[in-house]
């Protein structure tokens, strides 16, 4: 396994996706062995049979992808994920309380869905970046950090904008080695895939792997 596969979630989270689909993304997980599969929860059953005994692990969303789902909600579908064989659930922050800022509340948001897989399943955060001031930016990652998340992760891909350089750097310099970064969005050549780990991304949401990997030479550094 690559550093860089080991890096990458691979992911298909568009409503059409079909059975057919999901069952080649695990597969080409298998082969390129990718550190995960990012699907939508209905998926996870599948995914989770299809991966079972391979080291690849199962990643699924939720509130997503508008994170305006209620606390309570948010939880029992990340319970569900868990029951279902997801080891990794990337939970979108409610982007209206931080636009209100009810810091409060987003970090007792986050702290319910930890808790809920606490031991179960690792947590990540989606910011939605595009949709934030730099200061929006890093009190949420503070929030994330108390809320003991494990990742704090760029975007979605829905709303318009997906990761950069610069949020990436930002995001570190705010968490520090805390937790860690997953860079989401956009990310679709190995250059691009090389450029955000070098700023700081732990993880990369991608749809595009195989390319990211194809895309690779004899000296490239991950």
């Amino acid at each position: 396994m690559t550093a860089m596969a080991e890096k990458i979630d691979h992911t298909l989270l568009k409503p059409q996706a079909t059975r057919e689909q999901i069952t080649k993304l695990c597969n080409e997980a298998i082969e390129y062995k990718f550190k995960a599969v990012c699907v939508n929860p209905c998926q996870v059953p599948a995914a989770a049979g299809l991966l079972q005994g391979t080291g690849v692990t199962v990643c699924t969303v939720i509130g997503f992808p508008l994170g305006a789902n209620t606390t309570k909600i948010k939880c029992a579908e990340a319970a569900q994920a868990v029951a279902d064989g997801a080891g990794e659930v990337d939970m979108v922050i409610n982007i209206g309380a931080v636009k209100d800022g009810n810091w409060e509340y987003v970090q007792s948001d986050i702290a319910a869905v930890v808790q809920t897989v606490k031991g179960k399943a690792l947590v990540k955060v989606i910011l939605e970046t595009c949709l934030l001031t730099d200061e929006e930016k890093r009190q949420a990652c503070r929030a994330c950090v108390a809320a003991q998340a494990d990742f704090v992760k760029t975007s979605t891909g829905f709303a318009g904008g997906g990761a950069t350089v610069e949020d990436v750097r930002l995001m570190r310099e705010c968490v520090g080695q805390a937790i860690r970064i997953k860079a989401s969005g956009g990310i679709g050549s190995y250059e691009t895939a090389a450029a955000m780990v070098k700023a700081g991304a732990d993880r990369l949401g991608t749809s595009s792997g195989v390319a990211i990997m194809r895309g690779m030479t004899s000296d490239s550094q991950y």
